[in-house]
């Protein structure tokens, strides 16, 4: 099995060595690395005007046992989020995106779906964390729910540690960690600080290692289609939640969003439509 250098690095590393054919193959993947998953040896040949044998003998220089061991290097690193580039058309976005937010609604059970909301319109309080990509995603939710609903809030504070607001956390207190892949050293541990009972976690499918360890968990899918993660799942799981939520809430959420709405004409804060 491979190392964590990573196909492209190799390249790097190894390219004055390569002869002239093997070059045009590295050229090749340098600018489309995901092809080393998608084509076959022949297939990269072909594009690269050179041999199945040529192919198969890079991957060797390269340090990889053939092609498969090669590939799945490559699959390992996009699937723990590592950006690699490659060339999609617009049909390709759209197919992906809407294969990540089927995956992800079609895979939570309604009555979940139901429970999660009826715990976010009925908690004391609810804290919020994310850290890395996953604070917009927290930053939306906490967003939609203090239009809903008080005492709703959001950690880290930019610049701030954690240790001192965990340690304020009310008995009452429910809360929310987004934790999606590329997750800092601190993540396992702030879950084990956190009471289980009370704490939901939306994570893509490599968080699932920590369900055992909180209340709820919520599996968004990402996608490894593309050079970056697509947050449009957990973007959409969270309008979901959000929704239901509102919709429990009943007069109480409709008094709050009126309110509110009221305060954002008396202050001039949203530009007129």
């Amino acid at each position: 099995m491979a190392d964590n250098n990573g196909v492209l690095a190799r390249i790097r590393d190894k390219y004055t060595d390569l002869s002239p054919s093997a070059r045009a193959i590295a050229n090749y993947l340098q600018q489309f690395p995901l092809t080393i998953i998608s084509d076959s040896t022949a297939e990269i040949a072909a594009k690269t005007n050179t041999s199945k044998a040529t192919v198969s003998r890079l991957f060797r220089q390269l340090g990889y046992a053939s092609h498969q061991d090669a590939k799945q290097d490559v699959v390992l690193q996009r699937d723990a989020g590592i950006p690699v580039k490659q060339t999609l058309t617009q049909h390709d976005y759209i197919a992906a995106e809407l294969g990540n937010l089927q995956r992800t609604l079609e895979s939570i059970p309604a009555e979940e779906i139901n429970q999660i909301a009826a715990i976010l319109a009925e908690a004391p309080r609810i804290t919020l964390i994310g850290y890395r990509n996953s604070y917009p995603v927290a930053l939306h939710c906490r967003q939609q729910l203090k239009q809903i609903r008080p005492n709703v809030r959001l950690l880290p504070q930019p610049g701030q540690s954690l240790s001192e607001d965990l340690m304020d956390l009310a008995e009452d207190e429910v809360i929310v960690v987004f934790g999606f892949r590329r997750r800092p050293r601190i993540f396992a541990r702030m879950i084990d600080a956190l009471p289980p009972e009370r704490t939901i976690l939306l994570t893509d499918p490599t968080g699932q290692v920590y369900q055992d360890r909180v209340g709820h968990t919520l599996v968004c899918q990402l996608g490894n289609q593309f050079a970056f993660d697509s947050y449009a799942a957990p973007m959409s799981l969270v309008s979901v939640l959000c929704n239901q939520a509102y919709t429990l809430l009943g007069d109480e959420g409709d008094h709050r969003v009126s309110t509110i709405s009221q305060l954002y004409a008396q202050m001039g804060e949203l530009d007129p439509e």
